[in-house]
C-alpha cells in the first residue's frame, strides 16, 4: 500500500491515519475494478494549486482539487492529485461539515477522476456526488 503516497507543499497540514487513507483508496479502486499504481496525494495552498491550474490547464482561478492521470496500463490507477487545504477548510465551514470529511470527499473526488469519472456535466457531477457519497460511507476509520 506504500504506492500511495501523501506530501505537502506551501502548508504544514500533514493527514492523520495515513494507513487508514490508503487502505480506503485501495479498497475504493478496488471496487471501481482497477489496480492501484503509484498515487501522490499533494496537500498543498491556494497559491501552490492556483499556479499550477494557470501552468498546466490555462485556469486563472483556484479550486479545491486538481488531478493528473498517469495511467498507462488499462486497468492500473496511477497519477497525482493536487488539492487545495485553504479550500477545504473553507469549503468545510461553508457545508458546516468536518474538515477531515471535506478533505477526504475531496482525496475520493479525485480517486474518481483517476477510475475515469468526469463531473463538468449536470448528470456527471450528479453520478460524482453519488459516488463520493457511496464511498465516504465505507470508511472504516474517522479523522479527528
Amino acid at each position: 500500500m506504500r504506492n500511495i503516497h501523501f506530501f505537502s507543499e506551501d502548508t504544514d497540514y500533514k493527514p492523520k491515519q495515513k494507513t487508514a487513507l490508503r487502505a480506503w483508496i485501495k479498497d475504493t479502486v478496488g471496487t471501481e475494478g482497477y489496480k492501484t499504481g503509484e498515487i501522490n496525494v499533494v496537500l498543498c495552498s491556494d497559491g501552490y494549486l492556483l499556479t499550477i491550474n494557470r501552468q498546466y490547464l490555462q485556469h486563472d482561478t483556484y479550486t479545491d482539487i486538481v488531478t493528473f492521470d498517469s495511467s498507462e496500463v488499462e486497468d492500473l490507477i496511477a497519477g497525482d492529485i493536487f488539492i487545495s487545504i485553504d479550500r477545504v477548510r473553507e469549503n468545510a465551514t461553508k457545508f458546516g461539515v468536518p474538515e477531515a470529511d471535506e478533505l477526504h470527499r475531496v482525496i475520493i473526488h479525485g480517486i474518481l477522476h483517476l477510475c475515469g469519472y468526469g463531473d463538468k456535466k449536470k448528470e456527471d457531477k450528479a453520478l460524482m456526488t453519488a459516488k463520493e457519497d457511496f464511498y465516504l460511507a465505507r470508511r472504516v476509520f474517522k479523522q479527528g
